[in-house]
């Protein structure tokens, strides 16, 4: 009889397990013929957006519709901005309201483990977070930093110098090693270290997740109630999560190990462990907090240099201004920070590169948290507000003739964007490529001092054109071919890139061998 209810008890285990599966497997074809029928109800508008660069099509809807386009897609509520005037009037004058974010299933909750800063929502963990990102990023902070800027800028020059064809891995060097001294007091030394891999591909996996569409769940998140069997995004969501926190954790332990030592650098970690009472927050909190400040400065940096790269290919008229400017201002010695007030044309072509080609396109979503009405439009508690980047961008009233490349409307009285004096502006400050409001940028004041000096002394020491083949013809370069993602860079392409001159050549050289002699960083026998 024992024997009996032992058989039955198993048969009725695996008839259950056999139901949960066919169970599973109903709503996933449910739910897939709800999102591939483009006149189903519950889908609401998710056909009609493409699954990359939406905000193409939003773009277009806002030509159509208006500055607020709203959305719905699998019953929730989506509003798409696409001016600046309205985007600051809410995302910044009513921050209190508009300042959370949506909790996606696969990015916030399963990936991040609700530890990411950039999608946490606006609560109190988000407050403490905040107030460690700014005690590390405010202005008086940043200044302190562009010691190492400049350094990391002198190894970028002599790395194009060498091979301009890697000017990819030149960039993300740069970041990550600008980052990796300021946040953990490290020296990247050849550029393959494990860690800076490990940490850049932690960052690319965060631009490729947090993409919006890129995963179902996060816009069908029942979903999520299938078993990991069934659901192979929660099983490289847990393996994703388990190699980050494991490289945070480990990044913060280095540090925490050199200062009872005596050896640790001063650092964005060292700063953390000296004052974590202070800050209320835990050790993966902390972690997760100097992590993700990598991701923030790494990947946008990175972008928007090989967007400079793009403009100087394709538009390579602005580079006889610059010129003019650096050698007047600088002669034959390289640029400095100190400079960069007497250097308005260099300020207005990177500005204008983040105008014409926003690194962050379609603007990080913000949730709404109490219903609202705005110029006679009712907006629902748990919206998802969009600021269409590409879309305030282009906006005809302030930037006439958006497509074209023109950093005079930085610079020459008559364009709605000019301001003076012209040794403050144009500056990157509050800046809508940064972000809206509460949730701009924390890095922002970091990474402006990064692309003035960049764009600087790339253009003192360099001139771009376009690739000849072999048979003298220039090489076409595409206008727009961009990676699909959170943050966005040209695709690969070519160009030349040559010294002005043999003497530049040779102080950049020079600039490098004497940075890296004297680099606080390396042991002596580096």
């Amino acid at each position: 009889m024992a024997i009996l209810q032992s058989v039955l008890s198993d048969d009725r285990a695996l008839l259950k397990g056999l139901s949960l599966i066919a169970g599973c497997l109903v709503l996933i074809v449910t739910i897939s013929s709800w999102v591939h029928s483009a006149r189903s109800p519950i889908i609401g508008n998710l056909n009609e957006i493409p699954p990359q660069h939406s905000w193409l099509k939003f773009k277009e809807w806002a030509d159509e519709y208006g500055p607020i386009v709203r959305l719905r897609l699998i019953g929730q509520e989506h509003v798409v901005l696409s001016t600046e005037r309205v985007a600051n009037d809410l995302l910044r004058e009513r921050g209190t309201q508009y300042s959370s974010r949506e909790q996606t299933v696969m990015a916030a909750q399963l990936l991040s483990g609700n530890l990411r800063p950039l999608l946490l929502p606006y609560n109190d963990l988000w407050r403490r977070v905040r107030k460690l990102m700014h005690r590390l990023t405010m202005p008086s902070a940043a200044i302190s930093y562009e010691p190492a800027q400049s350094l990391e800028s002198k190894r970028t020059l002599y790395s194009l110098l060498r091979d301009p064809s890697r000017y990819q891995e030149i960039f993300e060097q740069y970041s990550g090693g600008l980052v990796f001294r300021i946040g953990y007091g490290k020296a990247i030394i050849t550029g393959n270290e494990s860690q800076l891999r490990r940490i850049l591909e932690v960052a690319h996996n965060v631009e490729r997740i947090a993409s919006p569409g890129a995963y179902l769940v996060d816009t069908v998140p029942l979903l999520n109630y299938l078993p990991e069997p069934l659901a192979p995004f929660k099983r490289e969501a847990k393996r994703l999560h388990a190699l980050e926190l494991g490289l945070f954790r480990e990044l913060l332990e280095d540090t925490r190990a050199a200062m009872r030592a005596g050896t640790a650098k001063p650092s964005f970690a060292q700063t953390f462990l000296a004052e974590q009472e202070k800050f209320d927050l835990s050790n993966d909190e902390g972690a997760y907090v100097l992590g993700t400040l990598f991701e923030a400065g790494s990947g946008t940096t990175a972008a928007a240099m090989m967007s400079f790269c793009l403009a100087m290919t394709l538009h390579p008229e602005w580079q006889k201004p610059m010129w003019q400017e650096l050698d007047a201002v600088c002669g034959d010695r390289i640029p400095e920070f100190d400079d960069i007030p007497q250097l308005p044309t260099v300020r207005a072509v990177i500005k204008e590169v983040l105008r014409w080609r926003p690194v962050t396109a379609g603007g990080v979503p913000h949730q709404l948290t109490q219903d609202d009405v705005y110029d006679g439009i009712f907006l629902k508690a748990g919206t998802i507000v969009h600021a269409n980047q590409w879309a305030i961008h282009r906006e005809e009233a302030l930037y006439p003739e958006p497509e074209r490349f023109n950093p005079a409307r930085w610079l020459t009285p008559g364009y709605p964007t000019y301001r003076e004096p012209l040794t403050k502006f144009p500056s990157l400050q509050n800046y809508s490529a940064f972000g809206f409001g509460r949730r701009i940028c924390p890095g922002m004041n970091i990474a402006e001092r990064s692309l003035y000096i960049l764009t600087a002394r790339i253009a003192w020491a360099f001139e771009f054109s376009k690739k000849r083949g072999p048979g003298g013809q220039e090489i076409d370069v595409p206008l727009y071919d961009y990676v699909s993602g959170f943050n966005t860079q040209p695709k690969p392409f070519a160009f030349d890139l040559k010294p002005r001159n043999e003497l530049r050549k040779t102080i950049v050289e020079q600039a490098w061998k004497d940075a890296e002699a004297s680099d606080p960083l390396r042991g002596p026998s580096s």
